[in-house]
Formats: C-alpha cells, sequence, structure tokens
C-alpha cells in the first residue's frame, strides 16, 4: 500500500488553520487590541494561544518583546519567542529561537532582555533539569540572532538556603556592577526564594564573573497572598533606589504581582502588603492569574509593567500590560 504524501503548502495551511480555531475559543485578541488593549498570544506552534515571561527592549527603531513558548513537548522543549512592535500594543512575531547549546538540550526560557553596549543582552534559564536549572547569557547585534556565551551555564546559587536551582533571570546595572537576581527553591524544593550576584559591569559576564552577593534569601514570601512562592523579579531603578516588581505565589494560585524596594540592591523592603496588580475578577482574561512580570522604561520616561495572565487554569497563556505611574517613586498602576 502507497503512504499518502501530503504537500507541504497544504500542512502549513492545516497548521495555521488549526491555530485559528484554538485562538477562537480563547481571548479575543483583536477585540481587546481595537480598545487599546495590548493581549499577546503565541499560536504560531499549532495549539491555543500560548506566550509567558514576557521581557521588552527598545532597540533599533523598535520595540522587542522576548517570552517563553512550549513545543509540542509540552513542559519539556521550551524555548524563547520574539515578537515585535512599532507601538507597544500590536505585536508580529519574528522567530522562536532554537537550542545552540547544550545547555539548552531540555528547554530554556523565561528570558531577561537588556541592551548593553549597543547589543541585546539575553540572560535567561534553562528547564528540564530541576535542582540543576541555571542562567545562561546571550548576545546579538540584531536582537534577533544570537551568540551563546560559551561557559554557559553562567551561573547557579549555593548555600544552605538553596537546593541550588536558578530561574527567572533579570539584570540591571547598578554603579560599576551588573546586578543579577534569580529565583530559586529552598532545599526542599517547596519554597521559591529570590537571590542575587554581581558581576563587574566591564566585564564578558562569563561563568567566572559571577559572585552571590548574599548567603541568604533577599526576598521570601512572608504575606498571604503570595503563599509559598516569590519569582521573576523585575527592575528598575528610581533614584537611589532599586524598585523591584515580584511574582508572588505558584501560577494560577493564583500568583499575583507585588512590589519591594532597596538601596543596596540586597537588603528589601516591601511596598505594600497587597498586590500592586491583582488577579483579574472572574470571567476577566486574567480570572486565574496575573503574573511573572517584566518592567520596562521607554525612552521616554514612561514605564510599563508587561505581565502574563489566563482564565483557563493555564491552558492558554497572554500577554498584556499597564502603565505605571510613579508618587515620590512610589509606583501604581495608572
Amino acid at each position: 500500500m502507497k503512504s499518502l504524501r501530503i504537500p507541504g503548502f497544504i500542512l502549513l495551511s492545516l497548521s495555521v488553520l488549526v491555530a485559528k480555531v484554538f485562538a477562537s475559543d480563547y481571548v479575543n485578541v483583536k477585540e481587546y487590541t481595537d480598545r487599546g488593549v495590548m493581549m499577546y498570544g503565541d499560536t504560531s506552534q499549532g495549539g491555543p494561544p500560548f506566550a509567558k515571561d514576557p521581557s521588552v527592549v527598545k532597540f533599533n527603531g523598535r520595540y522587542l518583546m522576548y517570552y517563553s513558548v512550549p513545543t509540542f513537548g509540552g513542559m519539556q522543549g521550551w524555548r524563547i519567542g520574539v515578537a515585535a512592535s512599532k507601538d507597544l500594543l500590536t505585536w508580529e512575531k519574528l522567530t522562536t529561537l532554537e537550542p545552540a547549546h547544550p545547555s539548552e538540550a531540555n528547554g530554556f526560557c523565561a528570558p531577561g532582555a537588556i541592551v548593553l553596549g549597543g547589543k541585546v543582552h539575553l540572560f535567561y534559564q534553562t528547564y528540564g533539569n530541576r535542582e540543576k536549572d541555571a542562567i545562561c547569557h546571550a548576545w546579538s547585534d540584531d536582537g534577533v540572532s544570537f551568540t551563546r556565551e560559551p561557559t554557559n551555564p553562567i551561573f547557579h546559587p549555593h548555600g544552605d538556603w538553596t537546593c541550588g536551582r536558578a530561574i527567572d533571570a533579570e539584570v540591571i546595572p547598578y554603579g560599576d556592577r551588573l546586578l543579577l537576581y534569580f529565583a530559586s527553591r529552598d532545599p526542599g524544593y517547596k519554597i521559591q526564594l529570590v537571590g542575587v550576584a554581581s558581576a563587574p559591569l566591564d566585564s564578558d559576564w562569563a561563568r567566572d564573573k559571577w559572585t552571590q552577593l548574599a548567603d541568604r534569601t533577599i526576598l521570601k514570601p512572608e504575606l498571604p497572598w503570595e503563599q509559598e512562592c516569590l519569582e521573576a523579579p523585575t527592575l528598575v531603578r528610581r533614584g537611589q533606589s532599586l524598585i523591584m516588581f515580584y511574582a508572588g505565589a505558584y501560577n494560577n494560585m493564583p500568583q499575583q504581582i507585588g512590589s519591594a524596594v532597596s538601596t543596596d540592591g540586597v537588603n528589601w523592603k516591601r511596598i505594600s502588603d497587597t498586590p500592586l496588580l491583582a488577579v483579574g475578577q472572574p470571567g476577566s482574561w486574567n480570572a486565574s492569574e496575573s503574573g511573572h512580570p517584566g518592567v520596562f522604561t521607554d525612552t521616554d520616561g514612561q514605564t510599563y509593567l508587561f505581565y502574563q495572565g489566563n482564565a483557563d487554569k493555564g491552558k492558554s497563556w497572554f500577554l498584556s500590560k499597564v502603565k505605571i505611574g510613579w508618587k515620590d517613586d512610589v509606583p501604581h498602576v495608572e
């Protein structure tokens, strides 16, 4: 019996059709964007709209958003998607980064993007290795094609406060250092915690350049709404202080977003006991969570907080944003 060969253009058309069918069962993206509300879900994999862990920069005259997107392997096989925008409202998918280093074999995701020295730098995590997941580094001249750091992974934490895992990377220059914030877990692999390391700002940020700044967590879940998890630290500088936005509680528990302040990058104080950005009301697109923030300061000085959400306990994931206002360097959602 002869095997049936389906032309490639038909397979491609079927993939697009499947993506549209899945998308129609979820958030109507156009309905939101027509109202001036950013809504983005990646359907390039042929399944439900799915994009997590946003990080945005402005580079070469356009906005670039980096985010996590799964393959058909489920929670294994995560990749980093890249989308572009001219207005921070509508986004066009450019590419998906594929594994290019042995450390990425089981998956890689949760990018933290920054523009330094005329290049886009990504600090991101390996995935699928439990306690051995660690932070990696790559850079790009165009924001789309990336060169991996040969010594990847460049950082994982140590000490009796951590299981050794590092995820959810974010970096920010502070004086003559580049500070690296990350999430880890306690030795029992139950409680998600935040830690910090640094490297000389003028170095190559290879593995041997990083020093853990505290042999302890710098922020851990303590408030009722934070439950057992603090993760996804993302930072902006205001005067002499650093402001951290972070996610509290594990996905869909629900995860919500809080904020904290520090004058040295190591010792932190919460700005409020309540979430800065709460989970959506029942029936809303983010009724299951508002989580994993990524802060972005535009060239005009405006601050935006990108975040992920869904209404179906994680069957789909969308990215959106809110504008952050400031009063005496204290953030609020406008």
